[in-house]
């Protein structure tokens, strides 16, 4: 009996009430749970095989930049007479997240691949094994450099001027149809009677020749013209002579272009419209904000560039409605426009020209090429 009717110990005539132990397979599996977050939080923090591409700066190529702790214009032609602008012409650019020895972690990359402004790549597609930093970024201001001159080629034979553009050979592989034919320095001037004034159009020449018969090329050496044969090599369906080769160009007029710390070549054609914008009266783009990436040669031909997905972005962040796509980067634009943003196709100076004059005009861009947006 219960000394007090509101006391709850058990009584004498009452047997306590013990709580009765868990199941050891419910005790383990709460167990199992907590190692399985912390093994997956731990995963999520180790660095990944992987780096993550960004938008990047964006730089109009009618305004400035920072050099040196001062704002100077992108390009300058300081001995000819200039035109006032309008709007902008913005060259995009990547960010790289991450390198080896410190690539993002696992957690960072499994956000980048749900995020449509990001790419994940594996590292050594962006930093090559048994190549140095400084030899990456020598690589990259070597490739920003020539593109430059390519862009102020091809801007000037845009808007008529005649100069030389010469094909240089810089190189001749070891064992290849142009060992003991051709010589360093040597100016390929024609391919079977067919001039050439670019790489691409070496390369399309040579590749039309194909392997079975010897190209007969125009050379010129030391200052004399010399009749030389050499049959290409097949490269798995890509015909090659096996020499290195650069252009050199003799400009009529002086341009300046300065852009600091980005590298390689995928802001020639925008450099290139920009020129053609500082050379002609009349602002080119009527105030729009038009953005656009791709390499270019001094024929004026536009080709492909990697990131594009990010440089859509970044188009998009820097207000531009009108972006200037490479045609064969098409496949990646598609499915990856941002809403607002209009991408046309080009391959030639020209085209890129004709759209940004049209957009500038407000006329009907109906006409014009576009990569599809899905």
């Amino acid at each position: 009996m219960a000394l007090f009717a509101d006391d709850h110990s058990p009584s004498l005539d009452e047997p306590a009430r013990v709580a009765a132990p868990r199941p050891f397979r419910e005790r383990f599996g709460g167990w199992a749970a907590v190692v399985a977050v912390v093994i997956a939080v731990l995963f999520a923090l180790l660095p990944s095989p992987y780096v993550i591409e960004r938008p990047g700066p964006v730089y109009d190529t009618l305004g400035t930049a920072e050099h040196d702790g001062e704002e100077i214009p992108l390009i300058a032609i300081p001995d000819e007479t200039t035109y006032p602008t309008e709007g902008e012409l913005n060259l995009l650019t990547v960010s790289v997240v991450g390198r080896p020895g410190a690539t993002p972690s696992w957690f960072e990359v499994m956000r980048a691949w749900f995020d449509t402004r990001q790419s994940v790549i594996p590292v050594e597609a962006v930093f090559p094994a048994g190549v140095t930093d400084k030899d990456r970024d020598a690589q990259n201001a070597a490739a920003m450099v020539d593109s430059q001159q390519d862009a102020i080629a091809a801007a000037l034979v845009e808007l008529g001027y005649d100069f030389p553009r010469e094909v240089t050979v810089s190189g001749i592989a070891e064992g290849s149809p142009a060992e003991g034919v051709l010589e360093d320095d040597d100016v390929i001037e024609a391919v079977n009677d067919v001039d050439v004034n670019s790489i691409d159009e070496l390369r399309a020449a040579v590749q039309e020749n194909g392997g079975d018969q010897p190209a007969r090329l125009r050379v010129l050496r030391d200052g004399a013209e010399v009749p030389l044969e050499v049959t290409p090599a097949d490269n798995s369906g890509v015909f090659v002579l096996g020499v290195g080769v650069r252009m050199v160009y003799e400009f009529p007029i002086d341009v300046e272009l300065q852009l600091d710390d980005v590298g390689g070549p995928s802001a020639g054609m925008m450099f290139a419209l920009g020129i053609v914008d500082e050379l002609t009266p009349g602002a080119m783009t009527g105030g729009e904000i038009i953005a656009g990436t791709g390499t270019i040669d001094s024929a004026g031909a536009v080709g492909p560039i990697g990131g594009i997905r990010q440089k859509l972005w970044g188009a998009k962040d820097a207000g531009a409605t009108v972006f200037l796509a490479p045609e064969s980067n098409c496949d990646e634009v598609t499915g990856n426009i941002p809403d607002g943003v209009d991408v046309f196709a080009v391959e030639t100076l020209d085209q890129a020209r004709a759209v940004v004059e049209a957009a500038g005009e407000g006329a009907d861009m109906g006409d014009f090429a576009t990569c599809p947006v899905s």
